[in-house]
């Protein structure tokens, strides 16, 4: 099992970890939990013999834990030898309930992040609100009312979201959601005082610039650099766009309006609904591209197309994998993937 050997990075897509690089060897592939061959499922247990349910966003945890959502109602653990446990949330059971371990309920939550105390946050999609996940597995609401869609800033149960989606915590424990549906980005204080750090609330577009004058158009994806910059899968407007603390938006590769798949200068450069991103220790920021079935790096100001359908790789191929739901850094050279049988292995790549 490889992933007794996978050394801490700072999680990318909403952890909080980074590590030196390592030189690249050929690209590989594999199943570290779940099989493609199985039918959906929810079977805890050994990783190989494991069954998933779609999962989506995961995270990895300083002791090696790799955390999962699945079924649309669960969060499971991986766990450096190999066994996959669900340990908050019930499979199968919907809900909003706050609570204990199993107790607590989700509805269709979308990604997780974790912070260094090792608390995990969860978007509840269809709750429309962000979760929060204490080390002894205390469930709480961190902000929104279940249920309840809005834009509204405020406290806790007074805020309101629309579609939260991606989600990223900073090394001051403050967690960002990229607020799909109402074309934002929320700033979330440790206190559940929720703020739009960018964007307008149910305006969508395209357009640079500081907080309210910035536009996005259905965010998605969305992770965080150990300089506390935001990095935001702009899916809609087909690029990927950078924010700073501040709030100062600009686009770091891509056309917006532009669908397509071209590699090179960041400004020439083309995507197919990026869905995705993740950020690794060199500040290479990597972008799935849904409407394409590709995974891209952007560096140094140019982007490549490193797995795609015609990749040869190691191992599994990447037109294998279903649509790729969730990454995380995990090592050097080192990368998780959800896919709709379970958790992927990529290494192999440089640096």
């Amino acid at each position: 099992m490889v992933l007794a050997g996978l050394t801490l990075l700072l999680s990318a897509c909403g952890g909080t970890t980074a590590a030196s690089s390592s030189t690249g060897s050929a690209l590989s592939l594999q199943m570290l939990a779940g099989a493609l061959t199985s039918p959906p499922g929810h079977v805890d247990g050994t990783a190989a013999l494991a069954q998933f349910n779609d999962p989506q966003g995961l995270v990895r945890d300083s002791s090696g834990n790799i955390w999962v959502i699945d079924d649309a109602s669960v969060i499971r653990k991986l766990s450096p030898p190999g066994q996959v446990s669900t340990l908050v949330g019930s499979a199968g059971v919907t809900g909003s309930s706050d609570g204990l371990g199993a107790a607590a309920s989700f509805n269709a939550p979308r990604a997780i992040a974790i912070d260094q105390a090792g608390t995990l946050y969860v978007s509840d999609t269809g709750n429309q609100t962000v979760r929060k996940i204490s080390p002894s597995l205390q469930v709480s609401t961190l902000a929104g009312s279940a249920g309840v869609l809005g834009s509204s800033d405020g406290s806790g149960t007074a805020a309101s979201f629309n579609t939260p989606w991606g989600i990223a915590v900073d090394s001051g424990g403050n967690v960002y959601v990229s607020d799909s549906l109402n074309h934002t980005l929320r700033k979330i204080s440790p206190l559940g005082v929720v703020s739009t750090l960018a964007g307008s609330p149910g305006v969508s577009g395209y357009s640079d610039g500081s907080g309210a004058a910035a536009r996005f158009n259905g965010p998605q994806g969305l992770c965080i650099d150990a300089a506390g910059n935001l990095y935001v899968a702009d899916t809609d407007n087909q690029v990927v766009r950078k924010v700073s603390p501040a709030g100062v938006v600009t686009t770091l590769a891509g056309n917006a309006g532009v669908a397509g798949r071209s590699d090179g200068s960041a400004a020439q450069a083309l995507f197919n609904q990026p869905t995705q991103v993740m950020v690794d220790a060199q500040d290479g920021v990597w972008v799935y591209d849904a409407g394409d079935a590709s995974l891209r790096r952007i560096v140094a100001g140019q982007v490549s197309t490193v797995l795609s359908a015609s990749a040869s790789s190691q191992g599994l191929s990447f037109a294998q994998l279903a649509p790729i739901a969730g990454l995380a850094l995990a090592g050097n050279a080192q990368m998780v993937m959800s896919e709709a049988s379970g958790v992927v292995l990529f290494t192999g790549w440089t640096p």
